[in-house]
């Protein structure tokens, strides 16, 4: 039987492509440790693998976002605490002033701490981020939450321009967590404290004085009013952080989980693989030798 000599290069270099060929894909499967490079390697699985690629990146987005909000409610936290603090020094200076022993020199000393326990719970209030927001504007992080206004009438000089809307943020599947907090109702405290300071600050101001007396006792209940706002707020804080810290925890799980599953499914079974390489290798090598043994062989040379 004879065989033409392009019939015969033909298929001798189509051996050698197919053997160079499957070489070179094992070759990448060994330096990405990877079974499937591409779809058609294997459909069902590379199907389930695409879907815990992006089951996994979800859970990264997750927990990146509960990262973020973390940081942002801890700070917000620590604020918060500040204020309360304040407050409660504030408190006790008022309750001091209801005394009705004290002189006017005495509401008098009195005045200094109160306007700067007012312009701190003022300052703070309108406290802004890194990124230019502010922390306390509701949703409205553009706009200064509290705004004072001078020219207007005692008792109405600040007032609270923010909103009292949540920035929802995704940090789980169908789960959100509000990453914003707002000071709607501390207005009042310091509208209350601007009186009390103006009332004990006058010549001769006693705390007898049945003026005086119904300025201190409000603001005696603003404080109380605005402890309570601030402290449920710094106790939703608290608990919105353990369950932040409970969701990242079952993400993480889930994350290794989804790891797990990858490498059970795509990972590549090097021994096997070494040995297909090395078989491959070898039929090139053959292939080579016989094309040019061949190659140097014609019908003369039997003759």
């Amino acid at each position: 039987m004879r065989i033409a000599t392009t019939q015969y290069q033909s298929t001798m270099n189509q051996s050698l492509q197919t053997n160079q060929e499957r070489i070179s894909y094992i070759t990448q499967q060994l330096a990405t440790n990877k079974r499937i490079l591409v779809p058609s390697d294997d459909p069902v699985d590379s199907v389930r693998l695409a879907r815990l690629s992006r089951e996994e990146a979800a859970v990264k987005q997750y927990r990146a976002n509960i990262a973020a909000i973390e940081i942002r409610l801890s700070k917000t936290e620590g604020y918060l605490s500040n204020m309360s603090t304040e407050m409660i020094a504030g408190r006790d200076t008022i309750v001091w002033a209801s005394d009705g022993g004290n002189a006017p020199d005495d509401l008098k000393a009195m005045v200094s701490p109160l306007e700067s326990l007012r312009d701190s719970l003022l300052y703070t209030a309108n406290t802004i981020d890194p990124e230019g927001n502010y922390i306390f504007a509701g949703t409205l992080t553009k706009t200064k939450p509290m705004v004072y206004d001078p020219t207007a009438p005692l008792g109405s000089r600040y007032t609270y321009a923010g909103n009292t809307n949540k920035q929802e943020v995704m940090v789980g599947d169908g789960i959100t967590q509000a990453g914003n907090t707002d000071l709607k109702g501390l207005e009042k405290l310091l509208n209350q404290l601007d009186a009390s300071i103006e009332a004990i600050k006058v010549p001769g101001a006693s705390p007898n004085d049945p003026v005086v007396r119904a300025v201190l006792t409000a603001n005696l209940d603003g404080f109380d009013e605005a402890l309570k706002l601030v402290s449920s707020k710094v106790a939703t804080i608290g608990g919105s952080q353990n369950i932040m810290k409970t969701l990242d925890a079952n993400h993480a799980n889930i994350s290794l989980s989804n790891k797990m599953a990858v490498a059970d499914i795509g990972a590549l079974d090097v021994g096997e693989a070494a040995t297909s390489l090395n078989g491959y290798s070898t039929a090139l090598q053959a292939t080579y030798k016989a094309y040019s043994r061949i190659g140097t062989m014609s019908l003369f040379s039997v003759l």
